[in-house]
């Protein structure tokens, strides 16, 4: 399926970055974008994508949120979230310590409770991946550090690849990288599809989850155009937010980032991961988003390779929600270890 229209030609973006880009698509990303990629072409591309129909989002995050579990699957529910946890500190009092302990709740989130599983990864900047990486050699627990310049994106692409680099070399598993949001909003669509594809490169095998900060995009249309983009770019995930900008994750805009990923992958056959992160904090929100998630791209998604949750407050919860439906009683909070 071919979403977009033909080259269109030079303008005026075109004084800054002076050299289309020839792809070489992967196989399975062939048929959305043309071989030759300059700003014009990708707009022709996100004039191709589907305005938002708010109202019907709204509408439909409400029927969802009301749906329940019951109490025979709601542990089920609970370990899944857990499994699809990345546990996350991205502070500057950071320390090769609290990362350790960090790793250690990461992977036995419960020590009283064997069979409660670890969580999908941890989640940190460049400078403490290598701490995280020992921690959790030989666990099944991933790494993601945070890179390009995260939180603002700003700076220039050259430094971007060279941390994502960086933190590959040191042992990243996943590289959470941000869109530069002020060149998207000027419309310097090639910009920032450059910057994507440059990244994506330097992570080789490791995975790129692409942080698109919703709240700074404005509006949901942006929000849609802004997942394209980047699914078209290479990002094998994306996501809501760095947690660092309110609003972060909210249900609307993760129903139009899932009908975008759903979009896609009716286009080009590919299955492109989603992250929710930011202000997730109770197990009440994070089923929600899991119903949300189920709902719109169904079972095969259901699972960490594809779903996560960025999170620092949420396993906590999780692990008190656990403890009630497995005794009856609530535990105090400070029966468990902060993040």
């Amino acid at each position: 399926m071919r979403i977009c229209g033909p080259p269109t030609g030079a303008d005026g973006h075109r004084a800054r970055y002076p050299d289309p880009v020839t792809i070489a698509h992967a196989a399975d990303r062939s048929g959305i974008l043309p071989d030759r990629i300059t700003t014009p072409t990708l707009r022709t591309f996100l004039r191709s994508v589907p305005s938002v129909d708010e109202v019907g989002v709204a509408e439909r995050v409400a029927a969802l949120s009301t749906r329940s579990i019951k109490k025979e699957s709601k542990r089920a529910a609970l370990e899944m979230i857990v499994r699809m946890t990345d546990l996350t500190t991205l502070e500057g009092k950071d320390t090769p310590g609290r990362v350790a302990q960090l790793c250690a709740k990461a992977i036995r989130p419960d020590p009283t409770d064997p069979s409660i599983p670890s969580v999908a990864a941890v989640c940190v900047y460049p400078t403490m991946v290598r701490h995280a990486v020992t921690a959790t050699e030989g666990t099944g627990v991933k790494v993601a550090s945070v890179a390009t310049y995260f939180p603002s994106g700003m700076a220039d692409t050259k430094l971007k690849v060279e941390e994502t680099r960086m933190v590959v070399a040191d042992g990243a598993h996943e590289v959470d990288m941000v869109i530069d949001r002020g060149a998207f909003l000027a419309g310097e669509y090639f910009k920032v599809f450059d910057e994507i594809r440059r990244v994506k490169e330097a992570c080789g095998e490791a995975h790129l989850k692409v942080i698109l900060e919703t709240g700074e995009l404005v509006t949901l249309d942006n929000v849609r155009r802004a997942s394209m983009l980047a699914m078209a770019a290479g990002a094998d995930f994306i996501k809501t937010s760095t947690g660092k900008v309110s609003p972060a994750a909210t249900l609307p805009v993760t129903l139009v980032m899932l009908e975008a990923i759903r979009d896609f992958h009716d286009a080009t056959g590919v299955m492109v991961g989603m992250k929710p992160a930011g202000g997730i904090r109770t197990a009440k929100d994070a089923i929600r988003y899991l119903v949300l998630f189920n709902e719109t791209l169904g079972h095969p998604w259901m699972t960490p390779d594809l779903f996560r949750f960025g999170a620092s407050s949420l396993l906590n919860d999780i692990l008190m929600q656990i403890r009630w439906l497995d005794t009856g009683r609530y535990q105090s909070p400070n029966y468990f270890t902060k993040d």
